[in-house]
């Protein structure tokens, strides 16, 4: 089972380099992930990260340390430039239905990881990925990230994920925006992450191809998703308990 980890966006080039050491003492190989811009934020005052340019070199450098790198785009034209980087481009679950960042993602010839919105049915979601496999490219990525149940909650459907093995790419579960309140913060998001564990657990007894988790040494002073992350002292525990349920799973089928 592929693990995808980091913070949710880059606080500083000191800081994702500590993670992704750390994160991979804990884990082994797996792809460091960390966003140079989150335009999605509730305020528009929130931090949104260093942007492109700078975001970008940051993560260079995490990749000349020996780490794989996912990011995060929202407009078409970040595409080729982040692809320069980044060996997993990711679609944002709100933006999973644009067509022109999906396809211009597609182009680049990398693996896409595309975020299922919360308000995109589990047997719909093939759609998204056709419109990146227009492109010629079939490196897709589905992650399930839980869906919208009424105001300022989510909910994760097991189902979905024998659904979406279903389209014949790689699932993800995403057992941290899974855990989010959307909105329930006071002008920010909030976040149950006692519940990670339980749903990870539970995903990962279903069958899944990979893990994304965003982690940080201390949620509370995370610069975003703060409520909804993985404590780093958590992360060695939590990998443990999923990689005896990963292997009783997969022995079995």
């Amino acid at each position: 089972m592929a693990l995808t980890a980091g913070p949710c966006v880059i606080e500083s080039e000191e800081h994702v380099l500590f993670l992704a050491r750390e994160i991979g003492r804990i884990a082994g190989p797996f792809v460091f992930k960390a966003s140079f811009d989150k335009a999605n934020r509730s305020r528009g005052s929130a931090h949104r990260g260093p942007g492109l340019k700078e975001g970008l070199r940051i993560l260079a450098a995490v990749k000349s340390a020996g780490f794989a790198v996912l990011t995060d785009i929202h407009e078409p034209w970040q595409a080729e430039p982040a692809a320069e980087v980044a060996d997993i481009l990711q679609i944002p679950a709100f933006l999973c239905r644009q067509t022109d960042l999906l396809t211009e993602a597609g182009r680049t010839g990398k693996v896409v990881n595309l975020k299922k919105g919360q308000f995109v049915a589990p047997h719909d979601f093939w759609l998204a990925a056709e419109k990146v496999a227009s492109t010629g490219n079939d490196r897709i990525l589905l992650t399930e990230r839980g869906a919208c149940f009424g105001y300022n909650n989510l909910v994760v459907d097991m189902r979905a994920l024998p659904i979406l093995r279903e389209t014949g790419y790689p699932v993800i579960f995403d057992a941290t925006h899974s855990v989010q309140l959307p909105g329930a913060g006071g002008g920010a998001s909030g976040g149950q992450s006692q519940f990670i564990e339980p749903l990870a657990r539970a995903a990962a007894a279903v069958g899944i191809d990979g893990l994304f988790v965003e982690v940080h040494e201390a949620p509370e002073r995370a610069l975003s998703d703060g409520p909804n992350s993985l404590p780093l002292a958590r992360l060695a525990s939590l990998l443990a308990k999923l990689k005896q349920i990963d292997g009783l799973v997969k022995a079995e089928s």
